[in-house]
């Protein structure tokens, strides 16, 4: 495993990072996640992002159970708040309210005392900015999380939030976008913006839901248990990818993972992590083996040659506007 600063705050974390979006508590069932997890620590993983709305909490609640009897000082344990929890008219938003409530119940279902990254799951047009800043300030300074991150926020908001934070002097630390070989919306706006600021991105979907592993063939039957047959919701997040024009391309690409040594999911996970500005790219899993796959393009460097081929067969179908950052990406919320 490599380890990388997340943006240029004094937290390192493994550059290739474990969340359980759609898989822990929903997909996949708890023994099976539980081998995941133990999975990502034997290849060194010791970064594992979650949140709070994933299958209706009990993502969180897996994961506490599997890192359970680990050392806390070697882990870095993401979690985030935004989405409703409940029924309550304030179960969701960035409000005060909700904030504090939800860090309370994300540590005890984590079973940990902090989180070292506590994340903003969306930009809440609802909530004064002031109100969200000063309610993760205050987490913050009740030590119950280190480190305060945003996720699909746009330049401009990251800018803004940035500011309130200098002035709260509490650390805001990172950026967590979809980004891939095919999407690639953060480049223009967002990546530049971090950059000048200080935030790391911790990108998820690297692998387009599973697309970037070539396992989808345009024109044949959806791969038995892949993600597009999931009916518990998972063929949500990949439909949008499961078009012949995307898929051909991918396919395309197999030759450049081949001279590259890697497989094709290797490859698109090194991809991401061939931006500076990339601190950790997020692996999921619903198998053990997965994980000791993915890991593989940790360290991975690609030369300017291939990454230009890369280009050249992706462009058509990659997608770059800027102002989707803001908007519900084709694969719905990691």
């Amino acid at each position: 495993m490599e380890f990388r600063h997340l943006g240029r705050s004094g937290l390192v974390i493994s550059e290739i990072a474990y969340g359980n979006w759609i898989t822990h508590g929903s997909q996949v069932e708890e023994e099976a996640a539980l081998s995941c997890v133990r999975a990502a620590l034997d290849a060194g993983i010791t970064t594992y992002d979650t949140a709070d709305v994933y299958a209706e909490t009990r993502a969180e609640s897996v994961l506490g159970r599997a890192l359970k009897g680990e050392r806390r000082e070697g882990l870095e344990i993401f979690t985030k708040v935004f989405w409703p929890t409940g029924p309550g008219r304030n179960d969701r938003g960035l409000g005060r309210k909700h904030i504090m409530e939800s860090i309370d119940g994300s540590l005890r279902r984590l079973q940990t005392d902090y989180v070292d990254l506590y994340q903003a799951h969306r930009y809440d047009h609802s909530t004064p900015l002031e109100e969200t800043m000063e309610a993760f300030a205050d987490v913050v300074r009740s030590g119950k999380a280190l480190y305060i991150g945003v996720s699909e926020w746009s330049a401009q908001q990251i800018r803004e939030a940035h500011q309130l934070a200098r002035e709260l002097h509490v650390p805001l630390v990172s950026s967590q976008p979809q980004y891939s070989m095919l999407w690639r919306v953060i480049e223009a706006e967002v990546v530049p913006t971090c950059e000048e600021l200080g935030l790391g991105q911790i990108v998820w979907s690297p692998v387009a839901q599973g697309v970037l592993t070539g396992k989808y063939a345009p024109g044949a039957p959806l791969p038995a248990g892949s993600r597009a047959t999931d009916s518990k919701g998972g063929s949500n997040f990949v439909a949008s990818w499961l078009r012949d024009d995307v898929l051909e391309r991918v396919q395309q690409l197999r030759p450049l993972a081949d001279q590259a040594g890697l497989s094709l999911a290797q490859l698109a996970v090194a991809w991401v992590l061939q931006n500076p500005n990339v601190s950790a790219a997020i692996i999921g899993a619903s198998r053990p083996e997965q994980v000791g796959e993915n890991v593989k393009a940790a360290g991975v460097k690609l030369d300017a040659e291939l990454l230009s081929a890369i280009d050249e067969i992706l462009d058509p179908v990659v997608e770059r506007d800027p102002g989707l950052t803001e908007k519900t990406s084709p694969q719905g919320r990691p």
